[in-house]
């Protein structure tokens, strides 16, 4: 039977998935994007889970694209130009469904993130990293500037940086990629697991209803202008504030007691 190339796991509330082609580096490949899509589809619509941990197996997190089968599709004849495209389309698919996922995503890093894989590192609501990985947007060193993983790139990190990463090629440590919000914490090996699964654990803790409501927002007004974003932020506001849970949480805070939510992992 073969192996899974992707593997999801339900402990509570937390989902965690895992890249799960080590051979390949676990590459987004052709089979590696379909189940991304398969599952992230899944967890669309499933409310009991609160987290998501993506992470893989092997050396690395993720190497980016499978360059054996982008190098097919480029000889395919007649259809390279309409093969590329189409990987490309599918990917960046993967990428935006993890915003509008109603579950926080976490990259739990390690060994390499590189070209897309950085790409989805930036992608994830979270990003926790053993201190010893490198991340990287290196195509420039083969001849292909990485401008898709770009956008993702650009929008956690500055212009200036991103840049300097874009075109020379060269890797950063986790430690540099804190500093420059790439991730949010870099650990020490041994405790990533540990790490990212407290983080998962203390945000699956929270009123489900209300980090649903407020991922969604987040994402809806950080490319509004401010005017724009404060408008739809009150709405925002007004929807989370006539929820039931919502109430008891308030009562129980001026109470100084625990709330009884009905929205429990």
């Amino acid at each position: 039977m073969t192996e899974q190339i992707l593997i999801r796991e339900d402990i509570g509330a937390i989902t965690r998935l895992t890249l799960n082609s080590p051979d390949s580096l676990n590459a987004l490949s052709d089979a590696m994007l379909a189940r991304l899509n398969e599952e992230f589809s899944a967890l669309m619509h499933d409310a009991g889970q609160r987290v998501v941990i993506l992470r893989g197996t092997g050396k690395a997190f993720c190497a980016g694209h499978d360059l054996k089968e982008l190098r097919t599709k480029r000889q395919a004849p007649d259809k390279g130009a309409r093969a590329i495209r189409d990987l490309f389309d599918r990917c960046t698919e993967v990428m935006l469904m993890i915003p509008r996922l109603p579950q926080p995503v976490i990259a739990q890093v390690h060994g390499i993130a590189t070209a897309a894989g950085c790409q989805l590192v930036a992608s994830c609501d979270l990003a926790i990293a053993a201190d010893d990985t490198r991340f990287g947007v290196n195509g420039v060193n083969i001849g292909l500037f990485c401008s898709t993983p770009m956008v993702a790139l650009s929008r956690n990190v500055s212009r200036k940086h991103v840049f300097e990463m874009l075109t020379t090629g060269r890797f950063i440590y986790a430690n540099r990629a804190a500093e420059l919000g790439l991730i949010n914490k870099s650990v020490h090996s041994e405790a990533l697991e540990q790490e990212t699964m407290e983080l998962a654990e203390t945000i699956a803790s929270k009123l489900g209803s209300a980090v649903r409501i407020g991922k969604r927002a987040f994402y809806e007004q950080i490319e509004q202008p401010i005017a724009s974003a404060y408008a739809q932020t009150g709405a925002v506001m007004v929807e989370n504030m006539l929820e039931d849970d919502t109430a008891e949480g308030i009562a129980a805070f001026l109470e100084k007691r625990d709330p009884d939510w009905k929205d429990t992992p």
